[in-house]
Formats: C-alpha cells, sequence, structure tokens
C-alpha cells in the first residue's frame, strides 16, 4: 500500500451526496431513458435504434438483418447500456399490437398478444418500416442537430425529423423517477387532419386553432387492438388537462347456439391486456363460484383474429354473466392518462393542442433547415454552372489559356483573372470533359442553369414567407395521411353513469325488429310508396325463417317498452338502438335486453313520459285483456319487470296506449271480431292477470288488438296477400267476453289472418313478408267491402311459395317532439308505423298484371 493513500481520501458529507448523486441519476433517467421528446415521440433508445438502422441501410426496400447485428451496433455506437433494453425496444416497435403504426418490420418470432416473449434476438430478423422512412426523411439535410455520442467518436441525432406527429399517432409509456408517462395512440389520418386545420387557420384566417376545434376531428385515442372506449367525458378531460382515466371494453357479442345455449364472443380487447392471462382470470373466477354459468372457455384466435368463446348454462341469462365479466375481468378496462413529454429537455404535461403546436414548430424548424440546405446546394451549383456557361461563351480563349500554363494552379489563377470567376467555378472548368463542348451538352447546362435559378426563387420565397413554409408542411403531411392512413379500430361508445340525451339530436327514427329477433333504427326517408299489387322493396336483410315483425317511428330521445311473450316488459332509449342501413340485418335484441330463455318482444310502445290519467292496455293470446296505469311502469330495471301474470300457455301479444275513451277491437286468427269499451274492463295493478276479453274456439287465438280512435275502417291481411277495408260501424259493440262477430271469410285461397289494423283514408301502411320484403300502398287503394268477404289481392305470392306475408304496418305522418305516447294522432301500437309519406307514388312497372 502506498504510505500517502489516505491523503487522496477525502470528507465528505454522506446526506448531500446521496441527494446530489440521485438527483443526477433523476435526471438522467428523465431526460435519457425513459421519456419520450415531445416532437418526434421517441425515446433515446428506439431513436438510437432507428438511425442505427438506417446507417446500416436497412431500409424496407432492403433484406432484413439479424436483430443481433442492429443491437450490436446501437449499443456500441449510441447506447452504452445493456442490450436487453435494446432489444426490447426493438421488438415493441415491431409488435402491431402494441405499437399502432409500426416503424419496424419483424421477421421471425417477435412475440404475441397472449405475452409470448419474443426470440432471441440472434435468430429474428428486421428492417425499417416504410412508414418509419418518414420518421427518418431528409435526416441527411441538416434538418436536426446531432451531438457527439458517448465516447465522441460518432454523432447522433438529438431528434429525428419525424415528418408525422409520431407522439400521438403511436404514443408513448415510461416510468421515470418521481413521474410516468402514458400517451394513448391514436389514428394518423384524424391527427394529420388535425394539423391541416391548424395550418389553414393561420394560412387563411391567421387565427389560432381552439381545442375544440381539433377534438372535432381527434375523436379520441385509437388503440391498436381496437375495442371500444366508454364515453367521451375521460377523452375530453385528458385533451383538455394531459390527465385523465379512460375507461375501455372489449368488444363481445351473445350468440345463441344451435342447441339453445348462449355464447359470448370476444373478438377485441382493451389495449394492452394480455389474453392468455385474462382466460386464466375467467377460469379462477369459475372456479372460485364467484362467475357461475360458465361451461366452456375456449380461445378460437387464428390468423383472420381474436377470437374468444365462452359457452354459458342454458338456464342463465347471457347478459348477466357479461356484467359480471366486465366487473370482474379487463374485459373492461381503465387507460390512464398522462401526457407527459420532454419539451427542451424538461417534462412537461401537454394538452392536446400544446402537443400539436410543439409538433408544428418543430415541422417548420425541420423545414426550414432542409429549404436552407436545398438553397445552399442550388446555390453552389448555380455558381458552378455559372463559370461553365462563362466558360463555353469562350471557349477557345479558355482552350488557349490552359494548354499555355505550367500546371493547374497556373491556369485557374489565369482564368480567374481573365474572366473574373471564382476558385470553385475555374475548378470546374480545368476538370470539365471535351464532351461538354457538344451543342447538345451545352443546351442541358443552359436548361439546368434555368431550372436552378427558378428553384432557387422558389426555397427563397418559402423561406420568406412563414404561410408558404405551412402550406409546404400541410401538402407532405397529406400525402403521408393519404399513403399511411387507415380507418378507426376503436370505437367510441356511450358511458353507463354519463348523460348521453345531451349529446343525441332527438329527431324522428324508425325502429324495425324482425320475428328473430334482430332489431335497428333508421332514417325515415327509407321506403318508397308504391301502387297495390307492387312486389315491394328490400327492408331489410333477413336470414331463413325471418321478417320484419314490428316497425315503427318515433324520436331519439322516447323511451321504448319492449312487452314480451311471457308477460315481462324491459326498457330502452330508442338511440340506444344501434342505427344501420334499410338493408342491414341489426343487432339480436338479446345483446341489448336481458331476456330471459325463450323470451321473444311482441309489443314495442314509445313513451315520452308517465302519468295516472293514462293506461296501457293489454290482450293475450288466449283472449285475456287487461288495464293499468302508466305510471306503474315507469321504473323498470335492467332485468325487466313484471308486466301482466299469464295462466299457463297464454302468451302477451299486444299493449296499447289508452285514454279510458276508447272502443277494442279484438281480431283473431279465423276471422272473428269483438268490439267493446274499455271501461268494461276495470283498472287492475301490474301484478294481476286481468280479465277475459273474449272467447272463441280451442284452435283459435288473438292476432290482433286495435282501439276505436285509429281508423274508421278495419283492415285485415290474409298470409296470402288478400285484404280488405270494413266499416267499423259494421261492429256492434258488446259486452266484453263474448265470442264477437265474422269479419272475414277464410278459405284457401286466402290462409289465415295475420294482421288487423283500423286505418283511414289518405293513410298509407306496409306488408313485411316472411322474407322481409316491404310493400307500401296506400290505404285508398283497398276495396271497403262488408265483414263476411275475403278482399282483394293487395301482394303479388307466387303459387306453392313458402314467402307468406307475415304482418302489416300502417304508415302515418311524422311526430312532434313534444308529442306523449298517449296522443294517437301521433303514436300507436308496435306496428302503427309514423313514417314521413314521401309525395307522389311511384308504381312499379306491370302492378295492375300482378
Amino acid at each position: 500500500m502506498e504510505p500517502n493513500v489516505f491523503d487522496k481520501v477525502h470528507d465528505v458529507d454522506l446526506k448531500k451526496t446521496m441527494e446530489q448523486s440521485y438527483i443526477d441519476y433523476a435526471m438522467s433517467v428523465i431526460s435519457a431513458r425513459a421519456l419520450p421528446d415531445a416532437r418526434d415521440g421517441l425515446k433515446p433508445v428506439q431513436r438510437r435504434v432507428l438511425y442505427s438502422m438506417i446507417e446500416l441501410n436497412n431500409g424496407p426496400d432492403k433484406p432484413h438483418r439479424k436483430c443481433a447485428r442492429i443491437v450490436g451496433d446501437t449499443m456500441g455506437k449510441y447506447h452504452p447500456h445493456g442490450d436487453s433494453s435494446i432489444y426490447g425496444a426493438l421488438v415493441n416497435l415491431a409488435q402491431d399490437w402494441s405499437t399502432r403504426y409500426t416503424l419496424v418490420d419483424g421477421h421471425g418470432n417477435f412475440g404475441s398478444v397472449d405475452g409470448d416473449g419474443a426470440a432471441a434476438m440472434r435468430y429474428t430478423e428486421a428492417r425499417l418500416s416504410r412508414i418509419s422512412m418518414e420518421m427518418l426523411a431528409d435526416i441527411n439535410k441538416d434538418t436536426v442537430d446531432f451531438v457527439p455520442n458517448f465516447d465522441d467518436t460518432e454523432k447522433e441525432p438529438v431528434v429525428l425529423p419525424s415528418r408525422f406527429p409520431n407522439l400521438l399517432v403511436n404514443g408513448a409509456s415510461g416510468i421515470a423517477v418521481g413521474m410516468a408517462t402514458n400517451i394513448p395512440p391514436h389514428n394518423l389520418r384524424e391527427v394529420i387532419g388535425a394539423v391541416v386545420r391548424m395550418i389553414d387557420n393561420r394560412v387563411n384566417e391567421d387565427r389560432d386553432t381552439s381545442l375544440e376545434e381539433i377534438m372535432e376531428i381527434i375523436k379520441g385515442p385509437d388503440f391498436p387492438t381496437g375495442a371500444t372506449i366508454l364515453g367521451k367525458r375521460g377523452i375530453e378531460e385528458a385533451y383538455r388537462t394531459g390527465r385523465a382515466k379512460i375507461k375501455v371494453r372489449a368488444v363481445t357479442n351473445i350468440e345463441t347456439m344451435a342447441n339453445g345455449k348462449s355464447r359470448i364472443i370476444v373478438t377485441e380487447l382493451p389495449y394492452m391486456v394480455n389474453k392468455a392471462r385474462l382466460i386464466e382470470k375467467i377460469a379462477d373466477l369459475v372456479k372460485e363460484k364467484k362467475i357461475d354459468g360458465i361451461t366452456y372457455i375456449g380461445d378460437e384466435s387464428n390468423r383472420e383474429g381474436m377470437r374468444i368463446n365462452i359457452e354459458l348454462r342454458r338456464d342463465v341469462n347471457a347478459n348477466v354473466i357479461l356484467n359480471q365479466l366486465l366487473k370482474h375481468t379487463q374485459l373492461q378496462d381503465t387507460f390512464g392518462v398522462i401526457m407527459l413529454a420532454l419539451v427542451n429537455n424538461q417534462p412537461k404535461i401537454l394538452n392536446l393542442h400544446q402537443m400539436l403546436d410543439v409538433y408544428l414548430a418543430h415541422q417548420e424548424d425541420v423545414i426550414r433547415r432542409r429549404t436552407q440546405y436545398d438553397l445552399n446546394k442550388a446555390e453552389e451549383r448555380a455558381h458552378i454552372l455559372q463559370g461553365l456557361l462563362i466558360a463555353l461563351d469562350h471557349i477557345d480563349e479558355v482552350i488557349r489559356i490552359i494548354r499555355g500554363s505550367a500546371n493547374v494552379a497556373e491556369a485557374k489563377n489565369q482564368l480567374m483573372d481573365r474572366f473574373g470567376l471564382s476558385d470553385a467555378q475555374a475548378q470546374a472548368i480545368v476538370d470539365m470533359r471535351l464532351r461538354a463542348l457538344t451543342g447538345l451538352e451545352r443546351e442541358k447546362l443552359e436548361s439546368e442553369y434555368k431550372e436552378l435559378l427558378a428553384k432557387i426563387e422558389e426555397l427563397k420565397a418559402i423561406l420568406a414567407d412563414e404561410k408558404k413554409l405551412l402550406t409546404v408542411i400541410k401538402e407532405e403531411i397529406q400525402i403521408i395521411a393519404d399513403k399511411y392512413g387507415d380507418d378507426r379500430r376503436t370505437s367510441i361508445g356511450y358511458d353507463d353513469d354519463m348523460c348521453m340525451e345531451d349529446l343525441i339530436p332527438d329527431e324522428d327514427t324508425v325502429i324495425a325488429m324482425t320475428h328473430l329477433g334482430y332489431i335497428k333504427r333508421m332514417d325515415v326517408d327509407n321506403f318508397k310508396s308504391q301502387n297495390r299489387g307492387g312486389k315491394g322493396i328490400k327492408g331489410m336483410q333477413t336470414i331463413e325463417d325471418d321478417y320484419i315483425e314490428d316497425l315503427l317511428m318515433t324520436t331519439n330521445h322516447h323511451h321504448m317498452m319492449f312487452f314480451t311473450n311471457q308477460g315481462r316488459v324491459y326498457r330502452l332509449k330508442a338511440y340506444e338502438i344501434p342505427e344501420a342501413g334499410r338493408t342491414a340485418r341489426g343487432t339480436a335484441i338479446i345483446n341489448l335486453l336481458q331476456l330471459q330463455p325463450e323470451e321473444q318482444i311482441t309489443a314495442i310502445i314509445p313513451m315520452r313520459q308517465f302519468n295516472n290519467d293514462n293506461y296501457l292496455f293489454m290482450a293475450t293470446k288466449k283472449g285475456m285483456v287487461k288495464k293499468t296505469p302508466m305510471v306503474e311502469y315507469e321504473h323498470v330495471r335492467k332485468n325487466g319487470l313484471q308486466a301482466i301474470v299469464l295462466k299457463e300457455g297464454d302468451e302477451l301479444i299486444e299493449v296499447k296506449a289508452t285514454d279510458d275513451t276508447q272502443d277494442i277491437f279484438l281480431v283473431t286468427r279465423k276471422g272473428m271480431c269483438i268490439r267493446f269499451h274499455e271501461t268494461d274492463v276495470r283498472v287492475t295493478g301490474r301484478v294481476s292477470m286481468g280479465v277475459i276479453g273474449m272467447r272463441f274456439d280451442d284452435d283459435d287465438e288473438v292476432i290482433g288488438m286495435q282501439k276505436e280512435d285509429q281508423g274508421d275502417t278495419l283492415l285485415v291481411v290474409s298470409e296470402n296477400g288478400m285484404g280488405k277495408r270494413t266499416f267499423i260501424s259494421e261492429f256492434n259493440a258488446q259486452n266484453r267476453g263474448g265470442k264477437g262477430v265474422l269479419c272475414y271469410k277464410i278459405t284457401e285461397k286466402t290462409g289465415s289472418l295475420v294482421g288487423a289494423k283500423l286505418v283511414n283514408d289518405g293513410r298509407e301502411i306496409m306488408l313485411i313478408t316472411t322474407e322481409g320484403i316491404i310493400i307500401r300502398m296506400s290505404v285508398d287503394d283497398i276495396s271497403i267491402i262488408g265483414r263476411n268477404t275475403s278482399g282483394v289481392k293487395l301482394m303479388s305470392i307466387e303459387q306453392n311459395s313458402d314467402i307468406k306475408v307475415a304482418s302489416i304496418a300502417k304508415v302515418r305522418e311524422s311526430v312532434t317532439k313534444d308529442s306523449n305516447v298517449y296522443d294517437e294522432e301521433h303514436y300507436e301500437d308496435e306496428n302503427d308505423s309514423d313514417l314521413d309519406t314521401e309525395e307522389g307514388n311511384e308504381a312499379d312497372s306491370g302492378n295492375e298484371e300482378q
């Protein structure tokens, strides 16, 4: 040991040393490891990986290279840390379920959404993706600053040019010291669209863009795994403050299997949810009896997409199980937004507007520096061409000077003195080849010189005018959006606890539902009027044995009361029914309501308000009727409410809104009809059976119930397309409980009755077949004849065809938004559609022949 070794020991304050050392460490982690730069959205390790790959000429048009080579170059030149962190960053950039727009094109095993790790770097290969070339574009044109690497042997970029807003587009996540960032990815088209709006406002209107304008274009995060964001409240908070929590829910669908059981199919998961661990968690919940009713869980995912199959017992409600899964598993997850990034090498929480401002300022700097670089190069070349053209104008003298000179230096000096050339021009002249003396070469030089002068003028104009510079940015990023943009993967739904009505216009809408329980919401102007006997248009895409059964008009804010054959009632707002096109199949009602097994919707009533002065009048298949105040149905639970008590084998078939002043008509399948006043039916509570409304033979049943004020003629239609109208005055009122009178003559040609409506002249009706075909016709075209008749052909049904008329719907004038449910000028029952009648009638060719 050296005798003076202790002379080199210094006493220090350990507390102060630890504090200072930890601060230095923390700042290093914050600024050089864990947080992305707000300009290019990259952490240092990611930036170094991409720069190493471009230095290796590892572009998208070149073969893949071993990841070990890329990691080695990155570590040896720029990133003196562990190779695992470098490889991890490279792998993450290549995973399409982690990165919205992958910056690395991986070849080999790069892991999976199940949490499987990537293969060792000696096995995998990679190259830059096409969109990553936009991150590195023009990096060799002095567009960004370079600094020495860790050992001062190389130069590395401080930031990449990043021609698209990568921080928002691909997001970022990282844990630093005392802080963390978690920025969600977004859709490229939307983000670039917002930048274009900002540029347009500055160029055309000389104003800043508000955050509200930006949020009109950027709808919300767009995760690579899709899923659904619940509500806009979290999104708006994140965009305004830089911090928020966003609920994300898996995309699920409830299907009915051939054996009658239900299954839940999961096709999209929330961002960063591990599929394998999710399935394991569900299995644990089943084992622990926290969720009862799941019989099978299977991962049926393949190259076509994700599919998790959760099969249920026959006796359980699929919606209840789904809600339990959403509550106890990551089928519904929370994404904590922390929009923290480095601005001027300092961590800062940014809102959406600030992020785009930083990006746009960076692009202005990049384009300005690139333009200056191009201008310098153009001026240098123009200067050389100017000298060459001078030499060509005096070529004989130039040749004489060069031939008479002892060496190149003397020739250059004489040329510079004689023609006033610069050293660079003189050098270019002495280097000029003899072929430049030809006329064609001279023309090329003159043409190039003129083009350069025009280019120089254009580049100077860009540098002198900020608006022109912004226009250049706009044009270039729009090309990127067109080239790499795609549709949104993540939808934005409604949060369970948010007020949706404030966001939804209270407009007229049409609700259509099929016999097998598919429902949708449509615009009112979807169907054209036709003459009697026409073949109709396609009103809905149906499957075999399915057809439209209910068609009505309401407004988006009305309560839709769904009454079932088992006597229960459920409730939705009209806007909660998914909107679809005229020919679309719609959504299974079981996905919207927690229906019980074997339960089917038999009546739909739109309601605006509930009160004691009006009633719901119900009729069952076996002829029972019941009258109950509306107010008793005001509070309907999500899992439904008992609306009427039924005898064994009986079913609820129709429900009407009444005011206790109407005559009621009941019509049976065998053509019988009874008319009685509703005051004959005493008011009973919600949980009651009612009284007998009509008696009939055992092989008959009630198919329709109507009220007196719905029309002055009774329209009846048979399954074979026959029908007629009869004045209601031909039906005398009698006491309830009787057998009624004949209202339609049943024959083999007509078939049984399928529908009965009270109608007025000037109205229109729709006939719906078992194949989903709709024909719309004027009531005036239907003959008015006596009770004991079969009527005329209303719709062409081919002989020996399985196609039958399934139901009829009335077409009414448009409702007003303030109308009450019991106002019969606006709303009736589930088949009494209030649709806007189009002007004029379009007759199908050959209708009369039909």
